[in-house]
């Protein structure tokens, strides 16, 4: 039960505001992808908590297999 789920096989393109905090869901689980919804408390996998310095639009990871979390690296192309 603590092995990441593939949530998407492409990255989620999204907003972010500088100086809010976001939760990247990091298990696969959460229905409110690609953000945590609480899903990863029968696991011991954990959100990624990051606070953009600068509002920005940027490609999270759906795949939850990236080396730069909660970023994608473009591992869903070898999925």
């Amino acid at each position: 039960m603590d092995q990441k789920i593939i949530a998407n096989k492409a990255p989620y393109k999204v907003d972010l505001e500088a100086g809010k905090t976001y939760y990247w869901c990091q298990c696969g689980r959460s229905k409110d992808q690609p953000f945590c919804d609480g899903a990863h408390k029968v696991t011991d996998i954990k959100p990624v908590v990051f606070n953009p310095e600068t509002s920005k639009t940027v490609f999270l990871c759906g795949c939850k297999q990236t080396l730069n979390p909660p970023y994608c690296d473009g591992k869903h192309r070898t999925l």
